[in-house]
């Protein structure tokens, strides 16, 4: 079950999603969205000024750590969490 701040990432990422992915779940994979590095980049730039946090990951390491809509949203909290 999503809570209020995975709720408000998968909207995010939605909105960068291949047209028609509708069921977005915490399971599922950021590739199943045909979503590239190009578009993860922007999700992550948009993240960062949602939030107020700072993503320190290059394209590369952020594509390889980040594979689905659960692990952003958990490195998201995460920063919050430090920032709090």
């Amino acid at each position: 079950m999503a809570d209020q701040l995975a709720t408000e990432i998968i909207e995010r990422i939605k909105s960068h999603a291949e047209p028609g992915k509708d069921e977005i779940t915490l399971d599922t994979e950021l590739t199943s969205l045909g979503i590239h590095s190009l578009e993860l980049t922007e999700i992550i730039f948009d993240l960062e000024e949602d939030y107020g946090i700072e993503i320190e990951m290059n394209t590369v390491d952020a594509w390889s750590s980040l594979k689905n809509i659960g692990d952003i949203v958990e490195a998201v909290r995460g920063l919050i969490a430090q920032k709090a």
